[in-house]
């Protein structure tokens, strides 16, 4: 999503991001007809085409893009286990919830805006 984000204008292939990222082009092809479908970019064929961006960098978080391949802590409380009188398994539960639900918010905090300008940012030693 970042790279469509920076350049919104320019059409991008599969195949032109998955050699960038060492990726597979069939995979990539599926996770770009998932943020198609979620209208995050649209798809241009023929001469030229590919896909662009069509989400808004400032308001599109992480979790957003996320949330469409992932559930990160939705599952609102113990993970199944339940507490069955192990009290350092509920513990570990507990833990992990907390986790997912610290992660949820920092990814739902970023922007695809506040990503593009850390990666614009110079690298310091």
């Amino acid at each position: 999503m970042l790279e469509f984000a920076a350049a919104p204008e320019r059409a991008l292939s599969a195949a032109e991001i998955a050699a960038r990222y060492g990726a597979s082009p069939h995979h990539l092809a599926k996770v770009l007809r998932a943020q198609g479908r979620a209208g995050l970019l649209s798809a241009a064929r023929g001469v030229g085409g590919g896909y662009r961006f069509r989400g808004n960098a400032k308001r599109l978080t992480l979790l957003d893009v996320i949330d469409l391949f992932e559930n990160i802590g939705r599952g609102g409380g113990a993970r199944g286990r339940g507490r069955s009188g192990r009290d350092i398994e509920h513990a570990i539960d507990t833990v992990l919830v907390e986790i997912d639900e610290t992660a949820r918010a920092t990814f739902g905090s970023i922007t695809l805006e506040t990503m593009l300008k850390l990666a614009a940012r110079p690298r310091t030693a």
